[in-house]
């Protein structure tokens, strides 16, 4: 009987080979996915800044480089194969791949007031968490590091099945590859962290990609005013009912010293 077990794909991804140097598009060699492994063929991903941050590898940044790297977090994609003993995903699911891995049955995983798994701990260094190796190869058959041991800059990855989540497959994949990572630290600040009470007024500051998803969080959470504070004039259309704007020397400081005074005058009228 012929051998069913999934081989090595070869296929292409952007590779950082040193710090601040352009990504270089290489063919590279994909390993199968280990037991409690899946092998997922990336659809869509996207830029994080913390992708820019270790690309860059500045001298004051608190961890060594380590390249050659493969980057991105931020994905959405569909199981090509499994490995063994992974349970509750098959060939053809649509997943997003999650930086933080969830059990589902650590203390860390069974509390109501954290989402740090113990059994899988997060690691920034390079490695699949259970094992610390990569599945990666280039052409010279060398190791290629991953990235927060998911790496979406390829056309396929392999994560662990306690990084990654089933979606609908009805989510536009351009919008569902921003859930493992900018979408869901924002909903979460929201949610999880500030704990939002309805009728309540919210102030954040920054417009980016967690930015608005925190204004998503706190209209989710029932948020009676958001207001949005960011120094990019391109973002006041983003205002709905209150925009501040400041500029990078005297003005902003008396815009937050008015976005407290605006937050303490809603929790004395409430």
């Amino acid at each position: 009987m012929a051998d069913q077990s999934p081989a090595p794909i070869r296929c292409k991804a952007a590779v950082s080979r040193a710090k601040g140097a352009p990504l270089v598009i290489e063919d590279i060699v994909v390993d199968p996915p280990k037991a409690y492994e899946i092998r997922m063929k990336v659809i869509c991903t996207s830029l994080c800044h913390t992708d820019i941050t270790f690309w860059r590898g500045k001298e004051d940044f608190p961890l060594p480089p380590v390249f050659p790297r493969i980057l991105g977090h931020e994905a959405y994609g569909v199981v090509e194969s499994v490995g063994e003993r992974v349970e509750g995903f098959a060939v053809g699911d649509t997943v997003v791949p999650t930086f933080l891995g969830q059990c589902d049955s650590c203390a860390g995983c069974a509390s109501a007031g954290s989402n740090m798994c113990s059994a899988l701990p997060f690691v920034v260094g390079p490695g699949m968490r259970r094992d610390g190796t990569t599945r990666f190869r280039d052409s010279q058959g060398e190791p290629l590091h991953d990235f927060l041991a998911v790496s979406s800059f390829s056309q396929y990855t392999v994560v662990d099945v306690n990084q990654v989540v089933k979606v609908d497959p009805a989510v536009p994949p351009k919008l569902a590859c921003l859930l493992g990572c900018g979408a869901g630290t924002g909903v979460g600040a929201a949610w999880r962290l500030a704990k939002v009470q309805p009728g309540s007024s919210v102030v954040i500051f920054g417009l980016g990609a967690v930015g608005l998803s925190v204004a998503q969080g706190a209209k989710m959470c029932g948020a009676a005013k958001i207001i949005g504070v960011d120094l990019n004039p391109d973002k006041e259309e983003l205002g709905k009912s209150s925009f501040l704007r400041g500029t990078r020397h005297g003005e902003n400081i008396w815009l937050i010293s008015k976005c407290y005074l605006l937050v303490l005058q809603a929790k004395n009228s409430a």
